[in-house]
């Protein structure tokens, strides 16, 4: 085993830590006027100094970075107006009961201003104090930033939380601004018209980077900084490769391949960290192979990984019930999958043949790990052998995981083949 470079272990640790910051993540691609953040930051910014109501709703899919950009918005906003903001987080899949969520309102109000709080309040008591907290953070030209992460939660039943937060906003005393986080794009579509007539109707939609803005997130997340404790030379030599690989088509069709099943800064962060961990210490440089590798560990496929793991004789009852398919049975169970199975033995003289109980037990396992199952729901009251059955996997998976089993019989390969 080769020598371990000592520059290497820093960069993976430094790299990994950035990958495990959305602030540091998220802040090159803030920077634009356009951007996100700096349309969410202008809104609420221009409500503190102003004096003045709203609300709200980041909306794109789960990992688009709705929270992060918002984290960053609100840690700017209390560096630079400290004394001006008071922030109070909900989640709908915590709080969307009504009574749970104004009582956590007034958890957070009574911490956040030091007052004592009351578990036993009700949910009139709570009500009411909210209502006079916002009266007197307005009085006191104070903000209250209301974050309602998934949003389209409190949306459902009578949304008394959201027709009550809105509502207490149209008074010229309060000074509020009510953000909602959903990943449903049709959230505000849930609003009742009461609580709709209320809403400022501001949405910002959270879209995929494009494709410079990826160019740019990558070299930020991946390129050491020169101004390091790192060897000069072994920094420009990073640098280089990271730019070498980045610029390969090659590369290119991985991200491609990559981003056709999930196409968020979350996935692509999560992509990178696992090539990443794969970098050779001993060069201490990552490669095109640790990208490929990450691509490959990814894109996981449940039902070939099943066949890989299956028994030979598994394999055997699987090829039986897909040639039974062949045949144009349509109903097939246990007895007719060992019919077929004799068939094949006395055909060619196998050496792989298997007592009825013990199949039975291999259907039956085949059947919990969920490669095949009852074809329906009637005939509960038959044994298992005379139910009817199907197999849950296509004939080309079946195909694929056999060839890449190590022990699969060359005949079994064979006989899917024609």
């Amino acid at each position: 085993m080769g020598k371990e470079n000592p520059a290497a272990e820093k960069s993976l640790n430094l790299i990994r830590r950035r990958l495990c910051d959305p602030t540091f993540i998220f802040r090159p691609l803030s920077a634009s006027s356009d951007s996100n953040y700096s349309k969410l930051k202008f809104i609420v910014s221009t409500s503190i100094t102003e004096g003045c109501n709203n609300s709200i709703l980041l909306l794109g899919p789960r990992g688009s970075g709705k929270s992060a950009v918002l984290d960053l918005v609100v840690a700017d906003l209390l560096e630079e107006y400290p004394d001006s903001v008071s922030l109070i987080r909900l989640n709908g899949l915590l709080h969307s009961d009504d009574n749970c969520a104004f009582k956590e309102i007034a958890r957070q109000l009574c911490m956040e201003h030091h007052l004592l709080f009351s578990k036993m309040a009700s949910f009139d008591d709570n009500s009411h104090f909210i209502i006079a907290m916002l009266r007197e953070c307005g009085l006191a030209h104070k903000t209250i930033i209301f974050v309602l992460d998934e949003f389209d939660m409190f949306a459902q039943g009578k949304q008394r939380l959201l027709y009550s937060l809105l509502d207490a906003m149209q008074s010229v005393t309060s000074q509020a601004i009510v953000v909602g986080i959903s990943s449903r794009l049709d959230a505000d579509q849930l609003l009742e018209k009461r609580v709709r007539s209320r809403f400022s109707h501001r949405k910002i939609l959270f879209l995929p980077p494009l494709r410079e803005e990826l160019d740019s997130l990558l070299e930020h997340l991946l390129s050491l900084p020169a101004d390091s404790s790192f060897p000069s030379g072994y920094v420009s030599q990073f640098n280089e490769k990271i730019k070498s690989i980045t610029s390969d088509t090659r590369f290119k069709d991985i991200l491609r391949t990559f981003f056709n099943a999930n196409y968020t800064v979350n996935s692509l962060v999560k992509f990178i960290f696992r090539a990443v961990s794969l970098m050779n210490l001993e060069s201490g440089l990552l490669s095109l192979e640790n990208f490929k590798a990450a691509l490959s560990s990814m894109q996981r496929q449940p039902k070939l990984e099943a066949i890989r793991d299956c028994s030979i004789l598994e394999q055997y009852l699987l090829v039986c019930m897909r040639r039974l398919e062949v045949k144009e049975q349509s109903s097939y169970n246990f007895i007719s999958v060992m019919k077929e199975y004799k068939t094949i033995h006395d055909s060619f003289q196998t050496s792989d043949y298997y007592a009825q109980n013990v199949c039975l037990r291999a259907f039956e396992h085949l059947r919990e790990r969920e490669v095949i199952c009852y074809a329906e729901n009637r005939g509960q009251s038959q044994t298992g052998e005379y139910r009817p059955m199907k197999l849950l996997i296509s004939a080309s998976e079946l195909l694929q995981g056999m060839r890449s089993h190590a022990c699969c019989p060359a005949i079994l390969v064979k006989l899917l083949d024609h």
